[in-house]
């Protein structure tokens, strides 16, 4: 029995050191996803910058520039820009 005292507390530093916090960050990427709308300035996971002109769905047309418009899934969107 104590020698499967350190293997459990192994296992709390791991919970709580790894698991617990990535769990929140997927969390709270989840919900940013669902909130995106019309005029929100993002960031996609392969480095665009570009601003939300339409949602269909899980698709979203980003405008890089004024004549440049490219559209990508909800789940490629890595941040929300805040200005």
């Amino acid at each position: 029995m104590v020698s499967m005292v350190p293997l459990l507390l192994m296992f709390v530093i791991f919970y709580f050191l790894l698991i617990r916090p990535q769990q929140k960050q997927q969390k709270s990427h989840k919900e940013m996803l669902q909130t995106l709308s019309k005029g929100d300035r993002v960031v996609t996971t392969g480095g665009l910058h570009g601003q939300i002109v339409e949602v269909k769905g899980e698709t979203l047309v980003v405008a890089i520039t004024d004549s440049v418009r490219v559209k990508v899934d909800r789940s490629a969107i890595a941040q929300k820009l805040t200005e």
